[in-house]
């Protein structure tokens, strides 16, 4: 089995910063992309920010751009988002999700967290 496990959310104020982590743990043989969503009360879920497997590449909601910076480690299973100058509409769940292959010839399936709030008071 695979679990991925947020952790970081919490409450701050507008202006603040909070850093979100997930790992990713069990049988796993490579982690591909890996990314960030969020879904607030009565919306739909969004992509926040992802990063290819090796960390080369990202992209950014443009809601976000600018303000938080997604980044992972390979040797820990892990990837973070810090986030930065928060607003009150950044308030959210946070899901992370990886696409992972638990086999070397095995299908690339698509793991997620349960997620974390994060709450942006004015």
């Amino acid at each position: 089995q695979v679990q991925l496990v947020e952790s970081g959310g919490g409450l701050v104020q507008a202006g603040g910063s909070l850093r979100l982590s997930c790992v990713a743990s069990g049988s796993i043989y490579s982690i591909n992309a890996m990314s960030w969503h969020r879904q607030a009360p009565g919306k739909q879920r969004e992509l926040v920010a992802a990063i290819s497997s090796g960390g080369g590449s990202t992209n950014y909601a443009d809601s976000v751009k600018g303000r938080f910076t997604i980044s992972r480690d390979n040797a820990k299973n892990t990837v973070y988002l810090q986030m930065n100058s928060l607003k009150p509409e950044d308030t959210a769940v946070y899901y992370c999700n990886a696409d992972i292959l638990r086999r070397r010839w095995g299908p690339r399936v698509d793991y997620w967290g349960q997620g974390t709030q994060v709450t942006v008071s004015s």
